[in-house]
């Protein structure tokens, strides 16, 4: 490490405190004078959040003395803005009860709360300033929530690509900027603050989605994230569930039926006695499908327990369980698409998942000024395949002969301890953070034959096929600790500078066997077992750092740079596919992401964000057909370290409120319109691969547009979406479709597609209907070619689908 980055970590270290010297504060009643404690105070200058204590007094300091406009929010209570001087005394805040409010009207007073488009710079112990941050509200939407129909959910979100699913919404895959969607790999996944992936560091794939109709929003932090969350390109998801309400007790439930034989179950129960308060959910999901063999059903509990040991610290416990079985359809060609998207010739493919999850976090104020997090959660988990994967997708599966059969454990658990302590440089306030992440898992990976049957057997048929000819039994024992800080230097009142470092020690290890059979004709060619005892050990920084120019009210400059780093996987490496071959020598890969935009809001009608970014990454991972270097003729798509590369683009997103706009006289109506631009362009600036300098990158479609419009009247609301992407390629040499091809399908672009989706919603009284037809216009189109599971091949998205859902709140 070089002394200059000592230097950058000292800085941070030893940055000092000072006090606020102006404030205000006061006591929160309601009309009949109770006492109101855990009300939300926003300062809506700074978009700092503040609650009351148990006796209703709230306490804000500030960096000059004035006038300040804050907003005061309880559920069940009318929302109170009031503009108040740092020079008042005795101030007392009455909020009225408020009963039976309409749809339209909760909106209303949401919307001057929560339609933000970006994190706040301090959140409990986390620093955004500088960061390209997006929020998903997900009480706004107007979407099918029942199956995670991400398309709408993840709407505006610009520049995002998505690899649509028949599953119900099971699994999450998204990726953007070049970075490869399948089962979101590429982002740091979290849920209420905790990892949610196999393994970060080993396998860092989530096959575990949160349900949407749990969620109070999802934050979005692209590529400097990897300063707090980890290392990953993409940056950090966090998926944040529904805290619990202030009464007692509340039951939801929400039923879905939908086309092919769609059924879903989600209710819920929440509420807060005291000091103790909890949220716990059951969804329960099956279908058909609208391919043959594409039938699933799922199980998802989940419970929250809190305890609110004082005003200064609390404890809370999350577990979730999930499980799920799925028969897969499998790929197609190119020319079977073409001819019936709707087929299948893969009658015994199957995929099962088991998913337990922990979280243990405690939360403490020292003061005003000083926030501390310690977070301990666990994995335990497993991911089952078997099926016919042959990579000339047009074969057809025969009953009676060997299956493939992938079986994964994942026992992972690790802690994360936060310290965040806000100060003053010449009287404006600036923040320090420092934390450190320790992680482990001891996950497991076998492959080998499975069983000549139809059904989901998920055990090794080494006696019925001895001589099966990719078999292998890897222990993958993986170490990570980190260390990480950042702090906002605020240099004026308007603009400050966030630099933050990373600390990573990454050891990765491979213990065990693959054994490689060739056998044609019952003549044995080649028998060998070999051993391996892998293990890559390093040490690295990363540094970054943020810059942020607020001009006027709610309009904000920004800009950041930050280093990134990919760990290679073992368990990548050691699953044999028969369409794909890995690269012995592939190692990490490495690169820098930055922004620079605009954003912020106009009034109360307009929000806006727009920048453009650029991603490098060197030794970047990819893919491109060859032939088969292990002496099959068939070509395959080979993976490895295929050079150097980058990715930049413009990105807005726009959110007009017309009604605001142009009907301000009418309280009962909503109107608003979006669109969310990306224009990207890529290229492979040099490789040693043959063919491949020059080419643009894979997943990265030159134009992603997503716009639409919403609009409502009282209890009835309803909106449009269309989206937009051009074509991409899927592998680093540019394979061009042929649409002809009936050997393989998983060569060749994703051609450009289009499809529209409308949804709708009534309240009335405890009631809430809401309908909806997605892919409204039936285009037929794709947004994945498959290397293994559920594949290989062209996996089709869904045609024309109704949904209804029946809400009920008690």
């Amino acid at each position: 490490m070089k002394l200059k980055d000592f230097s950058c970590i000292l800085l941070l270290l030893f940055t000092l405190n000072s006090f606020s010297q102006h404030k205000i504060s006061g006591i929160i009643i309601s009309e009949d004078g109770k006492k109101l404690a855990l009300v939300d105070v926003y300062d809506k200058t700074s978009g700092a959040k503040y609650l009351s204590n148990s006796k209703g007094e709230f306490l804000i300091k500030l960096e000059k003395p004035g006038n300040y406009e804050l907003v005061f929010y309880k559920e069940s209570y009318a929302v109170l803005e009031k503009t108040i001087s740092t020079s008042d005394e005795n101030i007392v805040i009455i909020l009225d009860k408020v009963t039976n409010l309409s749809e339209v009207v909760i909106n209303k007073q949401n919307d001057k709360i929560f339609a933000l488009t970006k994190l706040k710079d301090i959140d409990e112990t986390a620093i955004y300033a500088g960061k390209k941050t997006e929020v998903i509200s997900l009480n706004k939407l107007t979407a099918n929530k029942a199956t995670n129909n991400a398309r709408q959910i993840f709407a505006q979100v610009v520049g995002l690509t998505i690899n649509e699913s028949s599953d119900g919404g099971l699994q999450l895959s998204i990726g953007g900027r070049g970075l490869d969607p399948n089962r979101t790999s590429n982002f740091n996944t979290r849920q209420n603050g905790y990892d949610i992936s196999a393994d970060v560091l080993g396998y860092p794939e989530s096959y575990y989605a949160t349900p949407t109709e749990a969620l109070e929003e999802i934050q979005v932090v692209r590529g400097a994230a990897s300063l707090q969350y980890g290392t990953q390109f993409g940056g950090l998801i966090n998926f944040k569930l529904k805290t619990p309400v202030k009464k007692p007790i509340e039951f939801l439930t929400r039923t879905t039926l939908g086309s092919y034989g769609l059924y879903t179950n989600f209710t819920s129960l929440s509420g807060t006695n005291d000091k103790f308060s909890y949220y716990t959910f059951y969804n329960y999901k099956q279908g058909n499908g609208f391919r043959p063999n594409s039938e699933f059903e799922s199980k998802n509990y989940f419970g929250n327990l809190n305890y609110q040991f004082t005003d200064k610290t609390s404890l809370h416990f999350d577990y979730t369980h999930f499980d799920y079985l799925a028969h897969q359809a499998g790929g197609l060609t190119d020319a079977m698409f073409n001819e019936d998207p709707t087929q299948s010739n893969r009658t015994r493919n199957w995929f099962a998942v088991n998913w337990n999850l922990f979280a243990l976090r405690l939360k403490h104020k020292f003061n005003t000024d000083s926030d501390l997090s310690l977070q301990l959660f666990g994995l335990d988990a497993s991911r089952k395949a078997v099926g016919y994967r042959s990579n000339r997708v047009s074969n057809t599966d025969t009953p009676g002969t060997e299956r493939d059969l992938i079986i994964g454990d994942f026992v992972n658990w690790g802690a994360e301890a936060r310290f965040l302590k806000r100060y003053k440089i010449k009287n404006n306030g600036s923040a320090f953070l420092i934390g450190a992440k320790y992680y482990q898992s001891k996950n497991t990976g076998v492959q080998g034959p499975g069983s000549s049957g139809s059904d989901a057997n998920f055990n090794v048929a080494g006696t019925e096929f001895p001589f099966y000819g990719n078999q292998s039994n890897y222990r993958y024992p993986n170490l990570n600790v980190s260390v990480f800080g950042e702090n906002i230097f605020k240099i004026t009142s308007n603009f400050s500078v966030t630099p933050g470092f990373r600390f990573e020690k990454i050891k990765t290890q491979a213990t065990g066997f693959y054994r490689r059979i060739i056998r044609h004709a019952d003549i044995l060619y080649l028998d060998e077992t070999k051993f391996e005892n892998n293990i890559k050990d390093r040490n690295f920084i990363l540094l970054g750092i943020g810059l942020s120019y607020k001009p006027l009210n709610r309009i904000e400059f920004y800009g950041n740079v930050s280093q990134n780093y990919r760990s290679v996987t073992f368990n990548d490496i050691r699953t044999a596919s028969p369409s794909q071959v890995i690269d012995a020598d592939i190692t990490d890969e490495t690169g820098y992401t930055s922004d620079i935009g605009i954003r912020g809001q106009i009034g109360n009608k307009v929000t806006f964000d727009a920048s453009v970014y650029g991603l490098y990454y060197d030794d970047k991972i990819g893919e491109y057909e060859t032939q088969n270097p292990n002496g099959s003729a068939a070509p395959v798509r080979f993976r490895g370290n295929i050079g150097t590369a980058v990715t930049y683009g413009f990105e807005t997103m726009f959110d007009w409120s017309l009604n605001k706009t142009f009907f301000k006289q009418n309280d009962n109506f909503v109107w608003n319109v979006f669109s969310n631009i990306a224009i990207t362009d890529s290229e492979y600036l040099k490789s040693d691969a043959p063919n491949i300098e020059g080419n643009k990158v894979e997943f990265v479609p030159f134009y992603n547009i997503k716009t639409g419009t919403g609009i409502g009247y009282k209890n009835f609301i309803s909106s449009v979406q269309f989206t937009y992407l051009s074509s991409q390629f899927t592998d680093a040499n540019n394979s061009i479709t042929d649409n002809n091809d009936n050997t393989y399908g998983v060569f060749g672009q994703i051609p450009a597609y289009y499809v529209a989706d409308f949804s709708t919603s009534y309240k009335w009284r405890k009631f809430k209907l809401e309908a909806g037809i997605t892919n409204f216009t039936n285009n037929s189109y794709f947004t994945r070619r498959a290397t293994g599971y559920p594949g290989p091949g062209i996996i089709p998205s869904d045609p024309r689908t109704f949904y209804t859902t029946l809400e009920f709140i008690f």
